[in-house]
């Protein structure tokens, strides 16, 4: 399949404990996806993702984190040693999956189809950095982009989120 035909959910994707699955498994569900790093000013955000997840999940939401190493080289350990950091030092709970790259030409089909979506001021194109965000609405629709400064728990996010799920 190329990234352009089919849904999101139709991508394949390997989880940080290495199992090979599609975003089906999530269809049905509001998605925040984001790109993680371990080492990036911006890693504190885990934080911030994990109460977002915690809030909506019963609601039909999930925080998807993709780990990536192009940007400064800032997520440089292996999924185990990826996932241990984020549960010890965050309590990550939310699905994580093995690493990918989010730009070039060695970009997940994932991320080749999120950065087609441009972000509030029309940008589309390549992830900024760490900690870029789409939110992806239950039937696989992406309908929000933001870049990585706008925290989590930012009010345009939950607005977005909380108009994709059920009351």
């Amino acid at each position: 399949m190329s990234e352009g035909n089919g849904t999101l959910h139709d991508i394949p994707v390997t989880t940080i404990d290495g199992r090979e699955t599609t975003l089906a498994d999530w269809a049905g569900h509001v998605l925040l996806i984001v790109n993680v790093a371990s080492e990036c000013g911006l890693t504190d955000q885990y934080r911030a993702l994990q109460e977002l997840h915690d809030e909506f999940h019963m609601r039909g939401f999930f925080v998807l984190g993709f780990p990536c190493n192009q940007f400064g080289g800032q997520e440089p350990g292996d999924e185990d040693q990826i996932a241990d950091f984020c549960e010890t030092n965050y309590g990550v709970e939310f699905p994580m999956f093995a690493k990918v790259e989010v730009n070039g030409d060695g970009a997940h089909p994932l991320f080749k189809r999120l950065t087609a979506f441009a972000d509030a001021d029309g940008e589309a194109g390549d992830v900024a950095w760490n900690f870029e965000k789409f939110v992806v609405d239950d039937s696989g629709e992406i309908v929000g982009r933001f870049r990585p400064r706008t925290e989590p728990d930012d009010d345009a996010i939950i607005e977005l989120i909380e108009e994709h799920l059920p009351a």
